[in-house]
This record gives C-alpha cells, structure tokens and sequence, in this order.
C-alpha cells in the first residue's frame, strides 16, 4: 500500500523544493493526500504547486495556503508566468494549517507529514490540535549535526531552522515520531553528468517543467554569492528537499542513527542527552544509487 503523505512546502524560493514535489509524483510509493505551502507569498507559491500539479496531471491533490510569514525573492516567477490558484482545477484551502489537520484526522492510516521548509505551519498546527501527533510521523529536511553546507566538516546554521526557530523548537520538542535528514545527508545530493543528461533529453512534461524552472532559477539568483558562475547546462543545484520524500518510503540507502536533538536558541542543533529522540540520517551507504533514482523517476525512465 502507498504511504499517504502530505507535502509542507516552501516552493517559490529555492528551486530544490520544485525537484521534490516533481519527485514526489512520480513515486507511486507515496499517495500525496495534500500540498501545503509555507513562508514569504504563501499565495504565490500555491500557484507554483498548482501549476506543477496541473502540468503533471495531478489536479486531485488538494493545495493549502499556509501561514504568510517574512518576504521571499519570487525566484520562479518566469515560470509562473501569470498563473494563479484560481485557474487551478483541484481544491484549494486557504487555510492550511487547518487541511494540515483535517487531513491527520481524517486519515484512517497515520500520515507522513513531509516538511521541506521553515515550520511556521506545523508549529501552528501542533498548536491547534496537538492531537494529530497520534495519527502522523515527521519527516523533515532541517539542521545540521557534523557536517555543514556542502559536506564541510562541521555543523553550520541551516536555514530552515534559522527562519523560524521558535516554530522548529516547538516541533522537535514535541514527543513525535521525528526522522530527519540534516546536511549531513542532503547537502551533498545534485544531478550531473549522466543523471542530469537524461532529465534534460526527457520529453515527460514534469521533467520538462521541471528543467524551465531550473534555468529560469538560476537566472534569478546570478547575484547570489556562488552562483555568478552556476553552468546551468551540465548540472542541477543541491538537491536537499528530495532526501526527505525519499525518507517517506524507504531509508535502504542512508545509514540511520537516533539522537537527541534539541534546537538552541541561535537555530544550531545539538545533541542533548535531555532531548528528544530523533532518527537522523547521517551517512549515505550509496549516494550515487540514490541520485540515479531521483533522475530516473523524474525523467521518466
């Protein structure tokens, strides 16, 4: 049976969270119950996920608007184009913390909540009604244990715990069934040479939705410090947000440990053996494995 998930998602910024949810359609070991969308414009980047969904022909996945928190860069806007939710043909929620909710309580099997971004909105729903931890698992792509950016070989300040600090405290305080995979793991995952040859001779619209949003983000962020010289030709960016879809079906790949975790007040996690247990993917046993799944399913091989 497919794992019913729900997607948490700050898509719009980043590009990496557009490879995630393309890689989460075309994972048939996963039933996306529900797309929600967190920090900046969380309207705009609705219709960034409605717009993908539509194009990979998946209009039964409802969309829910999140919480509106901070001001982004609006990095896929050549893409979007002119879209808007209410061209999309599914359900859209403007609440979605509460279809966060619904959706956990309406399920008769445990959901996987998928969070990809900054936790505004599962804070807000653990806050709602805590309850939902009852029928739910966390899988979150969030902080940084040994390694750092890039696989430098310290912990570094991740973003997505640096946005909302208060709000990933409060979730990974809460006694849940946590997994994670922190830059240790994910910090190192991108496309090249084969892998990224593929995707790009790939006639699957998705894939080549996909590639456009790729190259129209790097043109947005040239003025980003490293990206003056990105060759967007030859290869993806750092993928971080797959690894967590991937963690919602299988973890043969990864090597797992289980850590106490508590998030300190400057955003950096650390191992505190008062904290919550967390399993945290450390190590890859095949990296290289993995990165030809993920180009494989979004080309459509």
């Amino acid at each position: 049976m497919p794992v019913p998930v729900i997607l948490d998602t700050d898509i719009g910024f980043d590009v990496d969270d557009v490879w995630a949810l393309a890689f989460m359609l075309r994972c048939p070991e996963l039933d996306v119950k529900l797309v929600t969308t967190n920090t900046g414009d969380t309207e705009y980047s609705a219709a960034l996920a409605c717009k993908l969904l539509q194009v990979a022909e998946r209009a039964d996945i409802p969309v829910g608007i999140g919480m509106p928190l901070d001001a982004i860069e609006r990095t896929h806007g050549s893409w979007l184009g002119d879209y808007s939710v209410d061209e999309y043909p599914g359900v859209v929620y403007q609440d979605g913390v509460g279809a966060i909710i619904d959706t956990v309580n309406r399920s008769a099997d445990a959901i996987t909540i998928v969070s990809i971004g900054p936790l505004a909105n599962i804070a807000a729903a653990l806050q709602r009604e805590p309850g939902i931890v009852g029928n739910s698992r966390f899988i979150g792509m969030h902080g940084s244990i040994r390694k750092g950016y890039l696989g430098i070989d310290r912990p570094m300040k991740e973003y997505n715990v640096v946005k909302h600090t208060a709000a990933c405290q409060r979730v990974f305080s809460t006694p849940w069934d946590i997994s994670i995979t922190p830059l240790d793991t994910c910090g190192i995952v991108s496309l090249r040479d084969q892998n990224f040859a593929c995707l790009k001779a790939s006639s699957d619209p998705l894939a080549i939705a996909v590639m456009e949003n790729h190259v129209g983000w790097v043109d947005a962020v040239r003025h980003w410090k490293g990206m003056e010289d990105f060759d967007v030709e030859h290869r993806s960016s750092i993928l971080y947000d797959t690894v967590a879809v991937y963690m919602a079906f299988s973890e043969d790949l990864l090597e797992m440990e289980t850590l106490p975790i508590r998030v300190a007040d400057d955003a950096m996690m650390v191992v505190d053996e008062s904290a919550q247990q967390v399993r945290c993917a450390m190590h890859w046993k095949d990296l290289p494995a993995f990165e030809q799944l993920v180009a494989g399913r979004l080309a459509g091989i």
